[in-house]
This record gives structure tokens, C-alpha cells and sequence, in this order.
């Protein structure tokens, strides 16, 4: 028997980046590679890069630096090791990729992974192997399925891509030119994928996308179809208990995803709607395409449709030009919406995107000021939304053994890690579960019946 080859992926950033690693290890799958935590015993390792967050590109030259020494020490153990460079980073920079780490063999764009079969093949007979041109074929036409035992072995949630790429442009943001324009996956693509993932034990589905509510895909019916028609179809799916998706945007909620969160008991109340700036200034410098009173009324629409609903954003502080006044039109719209959670950066440029050319830029000390600030009343409102959950009984899907002995560990409809004491047999099922106490972000509590009388919902203030 051939012995298997061990493949060892490195993810950072998105949840398509998650997404995209697992839909690798199905494809090399097939020539006969198995996955290794391990980066040095490993004979392909592939970083999987994202090019939002700051820094980016030099955290995957320093990891290239690392892997250069691992590489060199498989060939003095007579093993040859690959490294392949995949994601947006290997999009944006290419060839200068090979240039600045000669020991890289492969880079991939994440439109075209799929090739990755074909890419090993021509690095080694040519010693390197470059694409990042978008190609003209789907990639999901060609991915693999993924085979029952991985889908088990991945647990009980999953992410599905139904959408990728950006139209929007904002101003900050590389995603148009790594990812693309939007395209969107048929629904029947979409239906089987999730219909299979359930079948082994799937029962919590996210549908993912740059863009994700811009979805758009043909249905059934040759029409195109809404994000909220798509979560609908997916809802009468038997084994699906809980949906979500992921990220949004606010020009694009549409009345059939407010309807969506509305009708189906599926569709966790909890969104994910980035904003990044209070300030109709700062919005229209970053071409959001929407001002701050447009996000409000987004708000206001979904919690007419569901009391319960609770948001996360995205916060960027120090634009350029940014003034002291519209930093605190920010605070001011956190304040006002009150969010279950967030996620806040410090703006740094990225080459290539409209606002790396913009002269009136923020000091670092400003910077830090600022964003110590916004995540202090972030971090404020988290844990009052936290702690509202003591005392009351919340529906948990339990995902996994915890890492204190006889502990399961679940999330709430609002994704807050729930913990209690019982059988790993739970594990698959949503459960009620009284809250008793609260450690750091993650509650505690005691498994309750059905039945108790206390069972209420978790809400949020508007």
C-alpha cells in the first residue's frame, strides 16, 4: 500500500478562509493526502492567507521564514517538503511572493484551489507553479465532495459558501480584487451540499459570503433567488435545526430576510451587520453606500420582525481623517444600538485599495486611543448581554466534550459558549439549559427539562 502524504494547512482570518481549507483537504483527498497538526512532519504545507487584517502579509513572510528552516530539515531527513502559499495574500502580491520567499513552490489564488492537484504536478517539473489569474470555470464545479467520515469528523456545524466576491468597493477593502465579483451558487448546488452535510450528522448550517446577502443565485424555478428565499428552502431541509449566514451588508437586507427572521424558528436570531464608522462623512469617504440613520433603520426593521434579535459589527477607528467629532458619532451609534458583540480595528492600508492614496492620516497614539475606547463600551455591552442570561433557561446545541472533565460545551442561538455537566450523548441535539453563572464570555449552567415553566428567551434592549 502507498503510504499516505501528510498535509498540514495554516488558516488566517475569515470564516471562507475555514471553509476553503476544508474544501482542500477534499480535494488532495484524492492523491492521497491526510491532514497532520504538525507543519514539520508534513510533506505539503499550505498557508492559507487573508489579506484584511493588519499586517497581514508580513505575518505570512515570517511564517514562510519558519517553514524555510522545517523545509531544510526534511531535506537533510531525505523527505521533500512543499510549501504552497493560498488565499488573498497569494491573489494580491503573486510572483512577488516567489521573489521574496524563494522556498515557497506554490501559489494559489482562492478562486482556483481547485487545481491544486494539476499545480503539484507542474511544480515538480518545473520547481514552481503560480496561478492566480481568476479562472473562467466554477470552481465548485470541480471541488470533491467532502466523504461522510470528514464531514463527521468536523462536527456538528458547517460552513457552506453560497456567495463570493464584492461589489460594493469600499474604499479600505482589498476583497474585489482577491475574491472577485459577486457570483452566487445555484440553489440546488446549495441544497445538495447541505442536504449531504446533514445526512452525516450536520445539524447546524452557516452560509457564507463576502457579501453574503447579496446572494443571488438561480433557483429551481430559473429565477433568480433572495439570501431570505434560499434560508427559507433550506429550513424545510429535515435535519437542519439552526441556520445562519454571514457577513452582511446593509444596503442589501431585503424584505424577505427581515420575513426570513420573522417566520422561520431555524434562523437564529443573532446578525452579523458591519457598519464601521457613525459618521455619514467618514461612510461616504469609505464608499459605504449608506449613512449611519440608513444602518438605524436596518436595525430598527429587523427588531420589528423579532424582539429577541442581537448584532455584531465591524468598527474601523482612525480613517484617514478621521476627527475627534466623528470618532464620536461612532460611540454614539454603539451606544444607541447596544451590540451582543463586536469586532473593532485600527485602520491600516492596504496597497492598491483608494484609501492608501488618502494624505490625512490619524497618529498611532490616536489610534490607540480611540480604539481602547470603542472596545471598552464594546466589551461593556457584551457582558451585560452576558449576563442577562443568569437566571433564565436558553436553548443550547451541544457541539463538543469541554476541556474540563464531564463537561459538554454548546453555543446559544447568539453563539455564546454554554457549558454543563452531562453525557458526551448529548452531544448533536439542542437542549435547554439553566443559566447559573458566567465565566468571562462563556455561561454556565445545568441541563433543564423540556417542560420547566421558566423557560423564557434571551432578549436584548433596543
Amino acid at each position: 500500500m502507498t503510504t499516505p502524504r501528510k498535509l498540514h494547512i495554516k488558516s488566517y482570518g475569515c470564516q471562507m478562509n475555514v471553509y476553503d481549507a476544508q474544501r482542500m483537504v477534499d480535494t488532495l483527498a484524492g492523491e492521497g493526502f491526510v491532514e497532520t497538526a504538525s507543519a514539520d512532519d508534513a510533506d505539503l504545507v499550505i498557508l492559507n492567507t487573508c489579506h484584511i487584517r493588519e499586517k497581514a502579509s508580513e505575518k505570512v513572510y515570517s511564517e514562510l521564514g519558519r517553514l524555510r528552516v522545517a523545509k531544510e530539515e526534511a531535506a537533510r531527513q531525505g523527505r521533500e517538503m512543499k510549501i504552497a502559499v493560498a488565499g488573498c495574500v497569494a491573489q494580491a502580491e503573486g510572483e512577488e511572493i516567489v521573489h521574496r520567499a524563494p522556498t515557497v513552490d506554490i501559489v494559489v489564488g482562492p478562486q482556483s484551489y481547485h487545481h491544486l492537484p494539476e499545480l503539484l504536478k507542474r511544480a515538480k517539473a518545473n520547481g514552481r507553479a503560480l496561478e492566480t489569474e481568476f479562472p473562467i470555470e466554477d470552481k465548485f464545479g470541480f471541488l470533491p465532495q467532502p466523504k461522510p467520515d470528514a464531514i463527521r469528523a468536523r462536527g456538528i456545524s458547517a460552513f457552506v459558501t453560497v456567495q463570493e466576491g464584492c461589489d460594493k468597493f469600499c474604499t479600505f477593502c482589498v476583497v474585489p480584487y482577491t475574491r472577485g465579483a459577486e457570483v452566487s451558487r445555484p440553489v440546488a448546488k446549495i441544497v445538495d451540499d447541505v442536504m449531504q452535510l446533514t445526512e452525516n450528522g450536520v445539524r447546524e448550517i452557516t452560509l457564507i459570503g463576502q457579501n453574503v446577502n447579496a446572494y443571488h443565485g438561480e433557483g429551481p424555478d430559473g429565477r433568480a433567488w433572495s439570501l431570505g428565499k434560499l434560508l427559507q428552502r433550506l429550513a424545510d431541509i429535515p435535519d437542519v435545526k439552526r441556520l445562519r449566514y454571514s457577513t452582511s451588508h446593509p444596503r442589501d437586507v431585503d424584505d424577505s430576510l427581515i420575513a426570513a427572521h420573522r417566520n422561520l424558528p431555524e434562523l437564529m436570531p443573532f446578525v452579523h451587520l458591519p457598519v464601521q464608522s457613525g459618521s455619514d462623512r467618514i461612510l461616504a469617504a469609505m464608499n459605504r453606500k449608506h449613512t449611519a440613520d440608513d444602518y438605524r433603520r436596518v436595525i430598527d426593521r429587523f427588531r420589528a420582525a423579532r424582539q429577541d434579535i442581537a448584532f455584531s459589527s465591524d468598527f474601523i477607528v482612525g480613517f484617514p481623517g478621521e476627527t475627534r467629532e466623528e470618532f464620536s458619532a461612532t460611540l454614539a451609534l454603539v451606544t444607541q444600538i447596544g451590540y451582543a458583540a463586536a469586532y473593532s480595528f485600527k485602520y491600516s492600508p492596504r496597497p492598491g485599495t483608494p484609501a492608501a492614496e488618502m494624505q490625512e492620516t490619524v497618529s498611532a497614539t490616536e489610534m490607540d486611543e480611540r480604539l481602547g475606547r470603542l472596545q471598552d463600551l464594546i466589551d461593556s455591552q457584551q457582558s451585560a448581554f452576558n449576563r442577562a442570561a443568569i437566571g433564565t433557561t436558553v436553548d443550547v446545541l451541544f457541539e463538543r466534550a469541554a476541556r474540563n472533565p464531564g463537561q459538554i460545551v454548546g453555543r446559544t442561538p447568539y453563539l455564546q459558549p454554554a457549558h454543563v455537566m452531562a453525557s458526551p450523548d448529548i452531544i448533536g441535539q439542542i437542549l435547554p439549559v439553566r443559566i447559573d453563572s458566567l465565566e468571562r464570555y462563556s455561561l454556565k449552567g445545568e441541563l433543564a427539562t423540556p417542560s420547566a415553566p421558566d423557560t423564557v428567551s434571551q432578549t436584548i434592549g433596543a
